[in-house]
Formats: structure tokens, C-alpha cells, sequence
């Protein structure tokens, strides 16, 4: 070839190839001698977004805008000022690394762009909840905690859906630093890589930080929120208790009354049956005593039956109270 980016006589893959997946990143690197065809070389490149610098102790000159071509390749120069073929290799697999974990790190940015707005939705939801809670909307209690539940659910289903790409995100932009770090890039009248992937790729990083720790802020403060309002609902079920235990003891209370005019009655209703029990007897000894001393021993009987039957229905209480 005898310029930079112009086409290629033949298609490395060959002309028939199709990505087996979806395409994720494409680069088209070439190695130039340094001279004026490389210098000619960089004036092709976008100033606006130009990022040129000098790596490898001077050995070598990297220039990239960052920007694809008609084919969605993204084009790197390199100029070669007395490479060894192991540097060569070396710096082509660095800069190879750097653009294409740039673009799989970036790929958590729409998710977390789509994310957001279901936060802030969430988010919006606990403050009704807790709004709620505020105005000690008792009878409520059970609407707010499945209204809990459901907000719960919405953020867990969300955050295991972003906790892989977050993650490998994480580790995509760490892999970028470190092949930044290793280049040793010195700026030539521009802005060198690494300084131009502080200024894009490390705003979409913030970025899903930022929403990643919103996820977990929000799953600290629904995890509160439903022990609050648990907390809450053990307060009003204690109440109720307590005035059913108040119930009861009254119950039992109005029992104990009831089984004491009872055990009197039936003290009275025993004492009659034994007194009309001797009666009968002392009619039937009447050929031996005169009637008015069956009587007058009958009279006389009463106390004795009434005290006596007073006692055996107390010692029988006593006896299932110890029980």
C-alpha cells in the first residue's frame, strides 16, 4: 500500500467470512516506517479528536482518533523508529487490548442508561411508602408491606441483571489503565491516549458506578424500611394481645365468680338431698320414736350435713387445684 487506510487488496478473512457474533469491535492497524509518508499519514486523522503520542522510550509514535472508517474500523498508526520485532509485537497486542476492552467496557453504559430511570422510580415508590409510614397509617400495614416486597423484588431483579456487566466492566477498564500505564506515553503537542480515554471512558464508568451504588443504597434502605415496618406490625400485634390477655383474665375472672355461686349452690342442693335422704329414714324408724324426736333429730342433723358437705366439696376443689 502507498497510503494510510487506503483499501486492502485482500480481505484477511477472505471475502466471504461473516462474524460468527455480533461484531463488537474492529481495528485496522498499520505499522509505518518513520519518514514523510508517515507524517502524511497523521494529517488523515480527525484534529479535533487526534491523540498522538510517543512510546516506548522513543522508539515508537502511536496517533489514532479513536474513530471508524466507512468499514466500522477503528484506525491506529503506528511509526516505527526502531523497533525490535518483540517490541513491534509487544505494542501492536497492547494497543489491539486497549481499543477493544475499551469497547467491551463501554458496553455497560446503555444498561446502565436504562437502569436509571427504573431507580428513580423506585426510589420515588419508597418515599410513598415511607410517607405513609410517617402518617402512622396503621390499618394500612399490610398494603405497605407488600408494596415493600414488590419494590424489592423490582431492584433484585435489576441489580442480577447488571451485576455480571458491572463487574466485567470493572475489569475491562482496569485491563485499559494497565495497558495505558505500560505504553509510558510522552505527549507530542496533543493529547496522548491515555489522557483522551480519561475523558470518555472514565465519565462511563462513573457512570455505572453511580448506579450500581444507587442499587445497593436503595437495597439498604428497602431492607430498613421492611424490618421498620415489621417492627411496626410486632408493635400492633403485641397491643392486640395484650388486651386479649386482659380479655381472658376478665373471662376467667367472671368463671371463678360463677363456679364460687355454684359450689354454694350445690353445697345447699347436696345438704337437702342428704337432709330428705335421713328424713325418709326417720320416717321408717317412727314405730320405735315418738314423731317429734325424728323430727327434733332431723332439725338438729342440719348443721352437721351443711358443714359437712361444705368440707368434702372444698377438699375436692383444693384437690384439682393442686392437679
Amino acid at each position: 500500500m502507498t497510503e494510510f487506510g487506503e483499501p486492502m487488496p485482500l480481505h484477511p478473512f477472505g471475502g466471504s467470512f461473516r462474524p460468527p457474533g455480533k461484531f463488537i469491535s474492529g481495528i485496522r492497524l498499520e505499522i509505518w516506517p518513520d519518514g514523510a509518508q508517515a507524517t502524511k499519514a497523521i494529517t488523515t486523522f480527525g484534529p479535533t479528536s487526534l491523540c498522538r503520542s510517543r512510546v516506548r522510550e522513543g522508539a515508537a509514535e502511536v496517533a489514532t482518533d479513536f474513530r471508524q472508517d466507512g468499514d466500522g474500523l477503528t484506525r491506529i498508526l503506528i511509526v516505527d523508529k526502531g523497533l525490535t520485532d518483540l517490541g513491534r509485537g509487544a505494542l501492536v497486542q497492547c494497543l489491539l487490548d486497549i481499543e477493544t476492552y475499551r469497547t467491551l467496557a463501554m458496553l455497560a453504559l446503555p444498561l446502565a442508561q436504562t437502569l436509571s430511570p427504573e431507580i428513580r422510580r423506585i426510589e420515588e415508590g419508597l418515599r410513598s411508602v415511607t410517607q405513609k409510614m410517617r402518617d402512622q397509617a396503621w390499618k394500612d400495614a399490610d398494603d405497605t408491606l407488600g408494596e415493600i416486597s414488590r419494590l424489592s423484588a423490582e431492584l433484585e431483579a435489576n441489580a442480577a441483571q447488571s451485576l455480571y456487566r458491572f463487574g466485567a466492566s470493572k475489569a475491562y477498564d482496569s485491563i485499559v489503565g494497565e495497558r495505558i500505564a505500560s505504553l509510558n506515553e510522552e505527549p507530542l503537542g496533543g493529547e496522548t491516549l491515555g489522557t483522551f480515554l480519561e475523558r470518555r471512558l472514565a465519565p462511563a464508568m462513573r457512570t455505572c458506578k453511580s448506579v450500581e451504588e444507587r442499587q445497593q443504597y436503595l437495597s439498604m434502605k428497602l431492607s430498613r424500611t421492611t424490618e421498620l415496618l415489621r417492627s411496626w406490625v410486632d408493635v400492633g400485634l403485641a397491643r392486640q394481645n395484650i388486651a386479649l390477655l386482659a380479655s381472658m383474665d376478665k373471662r376467667a375472672k367472671l368463671q371463678l365468680r360463677l363456679q364460687q355461686t355454684v359450689e354454694s349452690l350445690s353445697v345447699a342442693a347436696i345438704s337437702y338431698y342428704v337432709i330428705g335422704l335421713a328424713s325418709y329414714l326417720a320416717k321408717g324408724l317412727d314405730h320405735s320414736f315418738s314423731q317429734p324426736v325424728s323430727t327434733v333429730g332431723i332439725a338438729a342433723a342440719v348443721p352437721f350435713v351443711v358443714i359437712i358437705v361444705w368440707f368434702f366439696v372444698r377438699k375436692i376443689r383444693r384437690h384439682h387445684s393442686d392437679d
